[in-house]
C-alpha cells in the first residue's frame, strides 16, 4: 500500500496529550481519511485517545479550514491537520 506524508498539529491541551509535542510528520496510507485519523492518533498518543476520538472534545482542522461534526475528509501528501482542543474559558 501507498504511504504518504501528512503533518500533525498540537495545540493547547491536545500538545500536553502529545508528550508537548508542537507537530509531527506522520506516515498514514493513501486511503486514510480524517476519522481514521483520529484512531491512529488515538492508538500512538494514548493520553489523547479520549478526546481525540469524541469529535465534541477535539476539532480537526485540514489544511487550516475547520472539519465540521460528522464529515469524512480525504487526506493527501502534504496536508496538514491541526488538532484544535475547545478552548476553555476562565
Amino acid at each position: 500500500s501507498t504511504m504518504v506524508t501528512i503533518k500533525i498539529l498540537f495545540f493547547a491541551s491536545a500538545r500536553e496529550a502529545a508528550d508537548n509535542l508542537t507537530s509531527l510528520d506522520l506516515e498514514v496510507e493513501i486511503t486514510c481519511d480524517t476519522t481514521q485519523l483520529r484512531k491512529i492518533l488515538a492508538e500512538r498518543f494514548p493520553r489523547l485517545a479520549s478526546s481525540v476520538l469524541d469529535e465534541e472534545s477535539l476539532t480537526l482542522a485540514l489544511n487550516e479550514e475547520y472539519v465540521l461534526m460528522g464529515q469524512v475528509l480525504p487526506l493527501k501528501a502534504g496536508d496538514t491537520v491541526a488538532l484544535i482542543p475547545p478552548i476553555s474559558g476562565g
